[in-house]
């Protein structure tokens, strides 16, 4: 399934879920309503920044807005095939996002991200009704990373621990992709 409609049914779904409307929606993220419109029909290839604050109004982990829909209503499959793993590229800096964990209900989500040199995202995490915890762990390359007021550097190896309660941007000052992985866990997380 192509990754934007995967994202499309899941921000729709959730928003629905959730009893919010589009205006509510749109007045809960600061993004516009006929943007959201737009993503919702598959008509629009969101931001990683508008993604987020679509995540955060909705009270999920932006990770959540990459998984597939149930197929039917058998017990997912606790195993995600390399070949079934979403993939999103962000349209404005080029970031390639991997989504590797099963569809299996789990507080935990992996995801592995390929970084272009020179790229920046910003995302205000600030406000959440979920509690996350994230790692960083550098595969390849070197990343800054600040959170809130703080800048780490991140060589080959080396692993960040946060919490998404601020914001935190990714910049990638290198003259080459850096790649890592990303773990996060959901303190307060309930089965959808």
């Amino acid at each position: 399934m192509d990754i934007n409609n995967v994202i499309s049914r899941r921000v729709r779904a959730l928003r629905e879920e959730r009893g919010h409307s589009l205006a509510t929606l749109a007045e809960r993220s600061s993004v516009g309503r006929s943007t959201i419109s737009l993503i919702e029909r598959g008509e629009s290839s969101a931001t990683a920044t508008v993604l987020d604050k679509l995540a955060s109004a909705l009270g999920v982990p932006l990770a959540s807005l990459f998984e597939q829909p149930d197929g039917d209503s058998s017990e997912p499959s606790p195993v995600a095939r390399a070949a079934q793993q979403p993939v999103w590229t962000d349209p404005v800096s080029g970031y390639l996002r991997r989504h590797l964990s099963p569809a299996a209900p789990s507080p935990i989500q992996l995801v592995e991200v390929v970084f272009p040199p020179g790229q920046r995202v910003a995302f205000d995490s600030s406000t959440r009704d979920v509690d996350i915890q994230r790692q960083v762990w550098m595969l390849e390359g070197g990343m800054d990373i600040t959170v809130g007021d703080a800048l780490w550097h991140l060589d080959t190896g080396d692993c960040l621990a946060m919490r998404v309660d601020r914001p935190v941007s990714f910049h990638n000052p290198g003259g080459k992709a850096a790649r890592y992985l990303v773990s996060l866990v959901t303190s307060n997380w309930r089965k959808p």
